[in-house]
């Protein structure tokens, strides 16, 4: 999507800290994090939220977060991390194209609602 702040960062138009990227999925840190270590998996497809997601793209989601995990431990999360997904407007999404942000590096609070 030609105005989608993700799909110009997985284009190479906007920059960003990436700390990982293959074929189907990208991962690179938050412009404004809310923890020491906060990073976001995005799949490089264009999905604006979960409900465009199907059975046929469960592969990818699994992958999305088996990549976060193995990059919360490179990051040295071994005490614990937030996985969160925003999911539409109600749900604090901002930018629809799904995405999950991955927070550690301290004891985190909630609650988250």
């Amino acid at each position: 999507m030609s105005d989608c702040l993700f799909c110009k960062i997985i284009a190479g138009d906007i920059p960003a800290d990436k700390i990982y990227e293959d074929d189907e999925v990208l991962a690179f840190r938050d412009i404004a994090p809310q923890a020491p270590t906060h990073f976001l998996v995005i799949p490089k497809k264009h999905y604006s939220d979960l409900s465009e997601i199907h059975r046929e793209d469960d592969q990818l989601v699994g992958k999305i977060v088996r990549t976060g995990a193995e990059l919360a431990a490179q990051e040295g999360l071994d005490k614990g991390y937030r996985v969160i997904f925003n999911n539409g407007p109600e749900g604090c999404q901002i930018v629809f194209h799904v995405h999950m942000h991955i927070l550690g590096g301290r004891q985190l609070r909630g609650p988250l609602g």
